[in-house]
């Protein structure tokens, strides 16, 4: 009886602690701004695409520079999920998508279609 009450303790622990929120979950605000990304090895080089991410009514967007014209690209969507932000965007015709998770306040690193690394340096 005793084994009995202490697996029945040990389910019911286990699944109390699935309803705690998760601490590690980033809020919008953290990749608020402009980013530098820098794409690593990718087959033309390494390639830095500046980025920015604005939240409005609790929905995250973002836009991008393809090139040095200076005019921002629209993404097709932005989401985020628990630390991760992922964004999907059309660039020099091939859709991809990005993926990238805090490292500090100034940094995050992560992906770009998960083949190559990308690091993240927010712009002043």
């Amino acid at each position: 009886m005793k084994k009995l009450t202490s697996a029945l303790l040990l389910v019911f622990a286990i699944s109390l602690a699935s309803f705690i929120p998760k601490s590690d979950s980033l809020s919008p605000e953290y990749f608020e701004g402009k980013w530098a990304v820098l794409v690593k090895d990718t087959p033309q080089g390494d390639a830095t695409i500046p980025m920015r991410f604005e939240t409005k009514n609790g929905e995250t967007k973002g836009y991008f520079m393809e090139d040095a014209s200076g005019v921002e690209k629209t993404m097709s969507s932005v989401s985020i999920s628990g630390d991760v932000l992922t964004a999907y965007f059309n660039i020099t015709g091939y859709d991809v998508y990005i993926s990238l998770k805090k490292v500090d306040e100034e940094n995050a690193n992560g992906s770009l279609m998960d083949m190559f690394t990308a690091e993240a340096k927010r712009m002043k």
